[in-house]
């Protein structure tokens, strides 16, 4: 008979506690309203339940159940001020989850023919970094010139003094990756995530060189914004 706190019963439970976990995330997800509602929220900003029901088209007591699925699941978080309650995603590393998602979903058997709308395949949020075709431009200029390590995991010291001589402020004690490639869903290429990619987009929106569209994902570039991207980062228009 085996002993009770045997390596082999422990690594057992262990599997078996990730594959419940697993499996309530994939039920969480498993549903078009609750895909919708964490899209939404793909903005990074929080919204109330009665703005999200609006988003995935449901009424209001359905919506409650569906948050209540995902708040369970640990996708989202609820934050309350005053009578309000408001949600959004749990954490950077869930919005990555769902973009990485939106790349495999969309993946075509044929030479892909991108229907993403023009203006958000150009330029939108991803939570709190920037993604879309400026995006990846951006990341793949600071590959070139050596601005990120080789592996990808954070700033050179080229990158780091470039960058902050354009203004960013950077957090490097932050517990978060200071980067991360992110697959982008509508290009197909990386973007960079992780403190540095939620920085720059501060940046840019500080500077007025971007400005968020109310109430959804899209970010327009300004007149401003296309001179300085061009001479930052080599952006071609």
């Amino acid at each position: 008979m085996a002993a009770r706190n045997s390596p082999l019963i422990a690594d057992d439970t262990s599997d078996n506690e990730l594959q419940k976990a697993m499996s309530a995330v994939a039920s969480a997800l498993a549903d078009p309203s609750r895909v919708s509602i964490l899209c939404a929220l793909m903005d990074g900003r929080a919204w109330t339940a009665t703005e999200l029901s609006g988003v995935a088209d449901i009424a209001a007591s359905t919506t409650s159940g569906h948050l209540n699925k995902l708040l369970d699941a640990r996708l989202l978080t609820c934050l309350s001020q005053g009578r309000h309650r408001y949600f959004r995603l749990a954490s950077s590393e869930i919005a990555h989850l769902l973009e990485t998602l939106m790349g495999v979903s969309m993946r075509p058997l044929s030479t892909p023919v991108s229907t993403t709308p023009s203006h958000l395949r150009y330029a939108r949020t991803c939570y709190d970094h920037l993604a879309g075709e400026l995006a990846v431009q951006i990341y793949q200029y600071m590959i070139t010139e050596k601005w990120i390590e080789a592996d990808g995991s954070g700033l050179t010291q080229d990158g780091q003094r470039e960058l902050e001589k354009m203004g960013m402020q950077l957090n490097l004690r932050s517990k978060r990756k200071p980067c991360c490639a992110c697959l982008d869903w509508s290009e197909r290429r990386m973007h960079l995530g992780g403190t540095v990619g939620a920085a720059l987009l501060s940046l840019l929106i500080d500077k007025q060189w971007l400005i968020r569209v109310e109430g959804y994902r899209e970010v327009n570039l300004t007149p401003a914004g296309k001179l300085a991207l061009q001479r930052c980062f080599g952006v071609q228009l």
